[in-house]
């Protein structure tokens, strides 16, 4: 209901205050005088006394409460900088995310990824569903316990950020707050998963789904393949039963004398062309066939003088793949050559490598996080060819580098549509978003508050503890999921 103005109510004559009565004046002879039954009680005005809201003075109450009031450090506090005093905790600011949750499992999954669904792409409803996968790391007299986790997220609401809405969006509301349910489907594996990766073989006509397969490396240097198809199905059919012969592994892969945690799976080959490389330094290349056999190469690729931390297959070249290594190159490989050497050879840090990322939106461009918390972006096309060893690795400037991070990064993403923006995952607790289109001359842009040693680039930080892993959903617009030794989120 809409509220009148305030002159309306109060007319000319001033508004009373508490405990008075209506005083005639001269012109009100012809009315007569208000006789005031209380006069006895109050005899004038200087009597009354204002009392606050609990009976005492106002004054009295402010003082109160200012000598109560909790010291509140007027500074920004900036997580993976300022350190948390003891008794302190984070505590997120719901109304600057548009969807939050927090998943716990009774292992750790420090390698996980999200599996492509039938559900559409770019969905903005809620409530969003997700699938993935993750392996467990189950250590100690409990490492038979570990497992292969396929999930599936559903229920998860928008976050409720108190605005006033029409009445009108009331349904709509009762829909998106749901409660969140994890449904899980397991597979037992040996030992712990060092990383894991899915794909998605397309299907021979429309009629069908596409095949889910999962390739995990394991900290006994093997790597495991499994169809997760009938595990994914059984969430959306009910009373499918998972037989245990479904469980078990379409192949084995003991190449590697080593374990390791680099490993990918090609976008452009459609029966599956998997690179996996350890901490020996090498690099096998295993390809799918039709038949459901898988062949190795048993020929590895060598030029590292360390282990290989990451590895990942060009975006448009399906022959053409980047290793990053512990010796602080990286390394862009052919699979064409026969002398299984690298193409180039790039000194990009002083400290180890741990992760790269290559977008695939702009093929020349290429991300890579190091064990010094510093990551930068850069152009290929700047790279020159002819070096195949870290003697002679080339040194070029990169396009963008950040220090922002204080301890290792432990994860990098592009944006799977945005080729400005970028996820990155570090040792400080901390997951920042970034955006690379903020121009640095821009006095707009680069206004930060008052708040010193933060890039203009910087977008957003989330705390999370121990987080290892992240990842862009590429069909829901703008979310992220990661993992890390407090779960997922």
């Amino acid at each position: 209901m809409a509220k009148r103005p305030a002159e309306e109510l109060s007319g000319e004559d001033n508004a009373l205050k508490a405990g008075q009565r209506p005083i005639a004046t001269e012109d009100d002879d012809e009315v007569g005088q208000f006789e005031d039954e209380f006069e006895d009680e109050f005899e004038s005005e200087d009597e009354i006394i204002e009392a606050g809201v609990d009976g005492r003075p106002d004054e009295e109450r402010e003082l109160e409460e200012k000598r109560d009031a909790m010291e509140v450090d007027p500074r920004t506090f900036i997580p993976g900088r300022d350190k948390l005093a003891e008794g302190e905790s984070l505590s997120p600011d719901t109304s600057t995310y548009e969807l939050l949750h927090n998943l716990t499992t009774t292992w750790p999954c420090l390698s996980f990824d999200i599996v492509h669904d039938q559900l559409g792409d770019n969905r903005k409803a809620y409530p969003a569903t997700v699938y993935a996968v993750a392996g467990t790391q189950a250590e100690g007299r409990r490492a038979s316990q570990n497992e292969l986790m396929i999930m599936k997220l559903s229920g998860l609401s928008r976050m409720d950020k108190g605005n006033d809405e029409d009445d009108s969006d009331d349904n709509d509301d009762e829909d998106e707050n749901t409660e969140p349910i994890l449904e899980t489907k397991s597979i037992p594996l040996p030992s712990t998963t060092n990383r894991i990766r899915a794909y998605q073989c397309p299907p021979q006509n429309s009629a069908k789904t596409p095949t889910t397969l999962t390739a995990t490396m394991l900290e006994n240097s093997d790597i495991l393949i499994h169809n997760v198809n009938p595990h994914l199905s059984s969430f959306d059919t009910p009373g499918t039963i998972v037989t245990p012969q479904q469980s078990k592994p379409l192949a084995t892969l003991k190449m590697h004398r080593t374990e390791g945690y680099a490993i990918d799976w090609s976008p452009l080959v459609s029966e599956g062309k998997l690179l996996t490389g350890d901490n020996d330094g090498k690099i096998f290349v295993t390809v799918g066939s039709e038949g459901g056999k898988w062949t190795p190469d048993n020929r590895p690729f060598t030029g590292h003088q360390s282990s290989v931390e990451d590895i990942q297959w060009s975006p448009n070249e399906r022959n053409v793949f980047t290793s990053a290594s512990s010796d602080g190159t990286v390394k862009v490989w052919d699979v064409r050559s026969k002398s299984h050497k690298p193409a180039v050879s790039v000194k990009v840090s002083q400290t180890d490598v741990n992760v790269i990322s290559w977008s695939r939106q702009t093929s020349h461009l290429l991300a890579s996080g190091a064990d010094d918390g510093q990551w930068a972006v850069w152009d290929l096309r700047q790279w020159k060819s002819g070096a195949d060893d870290n003697a002679s690795a080339s040194e070029p400037k990169a396009v963008a580098s950040f220090n922002f991070h204080k301890e290792q990064i432990t994860s990098i993403e592009w944006h799977p549509t945005d080729d400005s923006i970028i996820a990155v995952a570090a040792g400080d607790n901390t997951l920042t978003l970034w955006d690379l289109a903020v121009e640095l001359d821009d006095e707009e842009s680069s206004d930060t508050a008052g708040v010193q040693g933060v890039p203009p680039q910087l977008l957003f930080v989330h705390y999370m503890e121990m987080v290892k892993e992240c990842h862009w959903h590429p069909q829901i617009p703008g979310c992220v999921m990661a993992t890390g030794g407090g779960g997922f989120g």
